[in-house]
């Protein structure tokens, strides 16, 4: 199932909507849609790389959207979403986010959005565990930003012979530019 619904998305990339589409599956991919957007944003990112920008923008912008909807699952119906994330297979990295939030707060939002973390688990335990909605949206914003633009420029750079090796490290290319950006601000902090 999971295979014909990555080929779907794959192939909406080539539509002539492609654009509506891809904000479309941006807004549900941070609240339910289990395949990441990523798959459709690099091929058409490949077939108009001027275009880069503009499509890692909307695809950053529909994301938050779908986030903060996630929010809202989060805040005013979790017991009517917790058998649904209990059947994806979401809830030990719904306990997790939670326990983040706990602890970290934006930075858990972050990282979600930065990283393969799935990031609808923690826009609905954000608004489960009651975040300042601002945050959740600035640390939305930044995270998802970054992985966005991230992955548009990867690809607008290294064109089509980079789509193959991006879709097999993405996880490692998202958890790497993590790290040097999180070894960057520890060291601008304590220098």
């Amino acid at each position: 199932m999971w295979l014909k619904l990555y080929d779907w998305v794959l192939r909406l990339s080539a539509h002539r909507r492609a654009p509506a589409w891809l904000a479309g599956l941006s807004v549900a991919e941070s609240s339910f849609f289990p395949i990441p957007v990523d798959v459709m944003l690099a091929p058409m990112v490949m077939a108009r790389p001027e275009r880069a920008l503009p499509l890692a923008l909307l695809t950053t912008v529909a994301s938050v959207i779908g986030g903060v909807i996630g929010f809202f699952i989060g805040l005013w119906l979790l017991d009517a979403a917790m058998p649904l994330i209990i059947d994806m297979g979401y809830l030990p990295a719904y306990e997790t986010a939670r326990l983040w939030f706990e602890q970290w707060g934006f930075w858990a939002v972050f990282l979600a959005g930065f990283t393969p973390i799935p990031y609808k688990v923690f826009t609905i335990a954000a608004g489960a565990g009651g975040m300042f909605l601002p945050l959740f949206v600035a640390a939305s914003l930044v995270g998802r930003g970054g992985r966005f633009f991230l992955v548009a420029l990867l690809v607008r750079w290294g064109g089509p012979k980079i789509e193959p090796h991006l879709k097999r490290y993405m996880d490692q290319i998202a958890w790497s530019t993590l790290a040097i950006l999180v070894l960057g601000l520890l060291a601008y902090r304590y220098w």
